[in-house]
């Protein structure tokens, strides 16, 4: 092998007791020998496993621990399932000392411990399922992919189309309904009476996209299922919540197939309104879709997604990057997720950079969510989309942007430990406090190193 390789019999003996790394000249010769894929060497996950832990020794906790990222590769390739065992520990030590600190705190917000004791139930699981996966499933989406072809959906309106295809291959009627006739509901799926009622209140895009929905329970079920089957989910409510995730998943697929999405999106800087226009889709599900655009050999921009309400409350996540989201609690009041809120229907860029010093490109805008009638309180949330600020120059939100100062802000308060935080609402939660009398701070909470 060291012969094919052009290299020494002990280099090759080196290299295969990783004490010595392989240079991109020897991979390149590697494959070319021995007809390798060379991503197959390098593995996604292992690169995540590898930031996962840079981030975590970045605690205090760690801080007389110097392991420079060469060990951490060594560590996650010589012993993956440690290093799992180790980031899971972490995490659930850090869950533990937020919710004692919350617990111990009277004026506490009871929501957020009630999320922290979710956090084990199916929505974490499946979250965690989905962020794994870099929320793109590469079957579904080209069985989507097919579907959208076969009805024609770039000759034919979609509603038509998918209304049609329900009928004629599943005996199953769509009734757009009064809301009344189903009430606290936008859609319901009569499987007796072979129809699928939706709600007036639903918009266009909301109607198609539960069509299609319904399409993928229907054809795919036994695709969804592998996928829940391979992900080994930890309860009945965890399938439940996936096979729903997987079937929004499929919806989605369907109205933006992969191939023709992705290039609109490149061919106009991924501008998300354009694209909404185009697909005819709602702000919400275009800027989601933009998440999954990862197949390999044609992968889009690596963003991530947020969305927010007016309570701060984080309610949908996904990222196909590194972005790292709190597992509980909301956002940092200095992301502009929040000051969105006051110009709904614009949108705001913001460059942002993590206490890492990893920065990010952003941008957030505030939609109507319109499925409302008279005297019902119409919901507002904020959507946030960003990717690393490596890639801003492809989007369309970065023109003549390229020089705005980065915003410092953290995962949240209780994750912070940037000193002097004018917007900090909690103490850090590994961070021992000072108080003096004599002095008044720009936060109220001092705290060491």
């Amino acid at each position: 092998m060291a012969a094919d390789l052009g290299i020494s019999t002990s280099y090759m003996n080196l290299i295969e007791r990783n004490q010595r790394p392989m240079s991109a000249k020897i991979l390149l010769r590697l494959a070319e020998v021995y007809d390798i894929d060379i991503a197959k060497l390098s593995p996604k996950s292992d690169a995540k496993m590898v930031q996962d832990l840079a981030r975590i020794l970045k605690n205090p906790a760690y801080g007389s621990y110097n392991i420079s990222n060469a060990e951490l590769r060594d560590s996650v390739g010589v012993s993956p399932d440690f290093a799992r065992a180790f980031i899971a520990l972490h995490s659930r030590a850090e869950e533990l000392t937020l919710r004692a600190s919350m617990r111990d705190d009277p004026l506490a917000d009871r929501g957020k411990v009630e999320l922290l004791e979710e956090s084990a139930g199916a929505v974490e699981n499946v979250r965690r399922f989905i962020h794994d996966s870099q929320n793109y499933f590469g079957a579904i989406d080209r069985a989507a992919e097919t579907l959208a072809k076969e009805l024609g959906l770039n000759k034919r309106q979609p509603h038509t189309a998918l209304t049609v295809r329900l009928l004629d291959s599943h005996e199953i009627k769509v009734r757009i309904v009064p809301a009344g006739i189903i009430p606290g509901r936008l859609s319901q799926f009569d499987p007796h009476g072979r129809r699928l009622n939706l709600s007036e209140l639903l918009p266009q895009s909301g109607r198609r996209f539960r069509i299609a929905y319904q399409l993928g329970l229907l054809e795919h079920r036994e695709l969804i299922e592998a996928t829940i089957t391979k992900a080994i989910l930890p309860s009945k409510e965890a399938d439940d919540l996936a096979r729903l995730s997987l079937a929004n998943y499929f919806a989605a697929a369907v109205l933006m197939p992969y191939g023709k999405f992705l290039k609109t999106a490149q061919d106009n800087q991924y501008d998300v309104e354009l694209l909404t226009r185009r697909f005819d889709t709602s702000y919400e599900q275009t800027a989601h879709r933009l998440t999954t655009l990862q197949r390999k050999g044609a992968r889009g921009v690596p963003f991530f997604f947020v969305r927010v309400d007016m309570a701060g409350n984080i309610s949908k996540r996904f990222s196909a990057g590194k972005f790292h989201f709190s597992r509980y609690g909301g956002a940092c009041p200095l992301w502009n997720i929040h000051a969105c809120f006051q110009t709904p229907g614009e949108t705001v860029p913001q460059v942002i950079e993590m206490p890492d010093g990893t920065k990010y490109f952003s941008v957030a805008r505030a939609v109507l969510r319109p499925e409302s009638a008279h005297g019902q309180h119409a919901q507002m949330v904020a959507i946030g989309l960003g990717c690393d600020l490596k890639h801003a120059g492809k989007l369309v939100y970065a023109k003549g942007r390229a020089d705005i100062p980065p915003t410092p802000i953290g995962v949240n308060c209780y994750l912070c430990e940037r000193p002097a935080c004018r917007s900090r609402a909690h103490a850090p939660i590994n961070k021992k406090l000072r108080f003096d009398e004599r002095t008044r701070d720009q936060s109220i909470f001092r705290f060491e190193g």
